[in-house]
């Protein structure tokens, strides 16, 4: 007998696509990509919006929570016009978020960084990523897992005039 995961709800969810001055986008690399099937995965600060908070709200909460970015150096550019899904791989089905979600929906914000590099600080209470950087926009849909490109193209071409 197999699960029918399709029948499961997407897990509501804000994403950031935080670039400095020159344009370049924060990335990190999630720290359980070394026992992942994806070693080399870097992703974009996202994380699962709690029940009563707004996404913009949860967009600085996980930005702070995952980069040590505190909201005094960052300012919100725009906010995605519609809501990104994606779905989970079968390999994940079932295994994350206690089996509750089937994938992702996401509200995404383009924010500026103001900051400088010295107020990121990835050694946070909970750290999610291992090591961080920033890239050439462009370069984002090879560097993310391949259960989310199509995903970070279509934030990309959204995004693409405003940074």
């Amino acid at each position: 007998m197999s699960n029918d995961f399709s029948a499961l709800p997407y897990r509501p969810c804000a994403g950031i696509m935080l670039v400095n001055s020159v344009g370049r986008a924060f990335v990190g690399k999630r720290m359980d990509a070394a026992q992942s099937n994806y070693p080399d995965a870097w992703q974009m600060p996202q994380g699962g919006i709690d029940d009563g908070e707004d996404s913009e709200r949860a967009a600085f909460r996980e930005l702070e929570e995952e980069t040590g970015i505190t909201p005094d150096f960052v300012q919100v550019i725009a906010r995605s016009k519609d809501q990104y899904l994606y779905d989970l791989p079968d390999e994940l089905l079932g295994k994350i978020w206690k089996g509750k979600y089937r994938g992702q929906r996401q509200s995404w914000f383009l924010m500026r960084f103001t900051g400088e590099d010295k107020h990121v600080n990835i050694a946070t209470e909970h750290p999610e990523f291992s090591d961080w950087k920033w890239a050439n926009p462009a370069n984002l849909p090879n560097m993310i897992v391949p259960f989310k490109r199509d995903l970070y193209c279509a934030i990309l071409e959204e995004f693409r005039p405003l940074i």
